[in-house]
């Protein structure tokens, strides 16, 4: 979208073609670029809360411009009843503040997204549960798990899991170092009718290779590490040592998903690592993400590229 001298005019008019539907989703990914004035913007639907994240300091002046815009169009063109739920995050300075600025949040939040439920919480920490720009790496994950044994690494709150399992995946291990992220991938898969065929293990992958390796060999390997994250996962280091491992986990004609969301990183940097760790394995194609992710860079935005071995 091209700039022009009146960016929150810009905003309105994008917003209100816009729709406020069941599915949880991105309303304005202000991150891509693509809006002058609210690259530090993004807007999100957890319905039936809306939630407002500002990536660097933004003033009391631009926050009420934007929840006044956003009550506009949740009488108007939304069409949404009653007080809006409206929730606020800043981010950017250190630990995250999150504050309600009008209506409520459920006491028990679920969301779907095609039909999947996960629990999500609006109010605790920087991640809500449920990372939107994945959506599409999830759909193919449904779609392809089908009596496949699947190793999701560094699950989260195994979003990922209940996919392969809706998708009739033969059984998932889960691993992760939260054991908390674990405990809501538990409800996960409970809200989903999903109670059989996955497990559930709170380790350091780094230090698993032998469990894993007894456990498997898999169809499907998943990594979605986080980028950044001291004592876990540091994209730029542990990228490298974690995909040399990978192929001893695979059977033949089994596939993986490669994810990586640091900014500073292309695709070009994965498929380059992935070249010298584990040639053998064979690029397939990129997953590509949501159309409402859209990035003036396409390199700084979520990567997610599959590769099967031969």
């Amino acid at each position: 979208m091209c700039a022009t001298n009146n960016p929150s005019s810009d905003l309105r008019h994008q917003l209100k073609h816009t729709t406020l539907d069941d599915d949880v989703c991105r309303l304005f990914h202000g991150r891509g670029g693509l809006l002058s004035g609210f690259e530090h913007i993004t807007l999100d639907w957890y319905p039936p809360v809306l939630l407002l994240t500002a990536f660097k300091a933004i003033d009391d002046e631009l926050l009420n411009e934007m929840t006044r815009l956003l009550q506009e169009l949740w009488s108007g063109p939304w069409q949404q009843q009653g007080e809006m739920n409206l929730v606020f995050q800043q981010r950017g300075l250190g630990i995250a503040r999150v504050e309600l600025i009008s209506g409520r949040t459920p006491e028990h939040h679920i969301v779907q997204e095609n039909g999947r439920k996960t629990v999500v919480h609006l109010m605790r920490g920087q991640n809500h549960g449920l990372f939107l720009d994945m959506r599409n790496g999830r759909d193919w994950v449904e779609q392809n798990a089908k009596d496949r044994r699947v190793l999701n690494m560094f699950s989260y709150t195994c979003a990922f899991s209940v996919a392969a399992l809706k998708g009739g995946a033969g059984q998932v291990i889960n691993i992760d170092m939260s054991k908390g992220a674990l405990a809501i991938g538990r409800d996960n898969h409970k809200i989903n009718d999903l109670n059989d065929n996955y497990r559930l293990l709170g380790h350091d992958i780094f230090k698993s290779w032998g469990k894993l390796r007894k456990l498997g060999p898999y169809d499907l390997l998943i990594a979605d590490p986080p980028s950044n994250q001291k004592g876990s996962f540091v994209a730029s280091k542990d990228y490298p040592r974690l995909l040399r491992k990978l192929p001893e986990l695979l059977n033949p004609g089994g596939e993986m998903l490669l994810c990586l969301n640091a900014p500073e990183l292309s695709r070009n940097y994965l498929r380059e690592q992935v070249a010298t760790e584990c040639p053998e394995m064979v690029f397939v194609r990129q997953v590509e993400n949501p159309a409402i992710f859209a990035d003036i860079d396409p390199d700084r935005a979520l990567k997610v590229l599959l590769y099967k071995k031969p």
